[in-house]
């Protein structure tokens, strides 16, 4: 069987309140799995934030393929909270939206600074 990602592990601040974030940005669910605050993607896969306990953290970039009115659902939701954006990862295109491989994408930060991206068609048009 190919490997298949099961979870990856996210430092926070505040495990309970970067899992809501990054939830209702995109329209999934959470469960508590002590000690963990998990947020499940349908591709069976989850980010699971766990406390920094007071230790730095470094910044992971996750990205999620959508579909195009999923996309038009998060981006609004960005703009409704009034959140920075960015058309590239180095932010040098802010209140954009690219149009890479002939789909959108956008990015955007969690609040511990975890760089979160949409895109609606993968890049160099792998399939999805």
């Amino acid at each position: 069987m190919p490997a298949q990602l099961n979870h990856t592990i996210a430092l926070s601040t505040d495990p309970e309140a970067s899992a809501a974030f990054l939830s209702e940005m995109l329209g999934v669910g959470t469960r508590v799995y002590p000690p963990f605050h998990e947020v499940q993607l349908a591709n069976g896969a989850s980010i699971d934030f766990l406390d920094s306990g007071g230790h730095p953290i470094n910044a992971i970039h996750y990205a999620f393929l959508v579909t195009e009115q999923e996309f038009d659902e998060v981006f609004g939701r960005i703009q409704a909270r009034g959140l920075d954006y960015y058309a590239d990862p180095h932010k040098q295109r802010p209140s954009e939206i690219n149009t890479n491989d002939g789909g959108r994408g956008v990015y955007w930060s969690d609040p511990d600074g975890h760089w979160l991206e949409i895109l609606t068609v993968p890049y160099g048009g792998w399939p999805g």
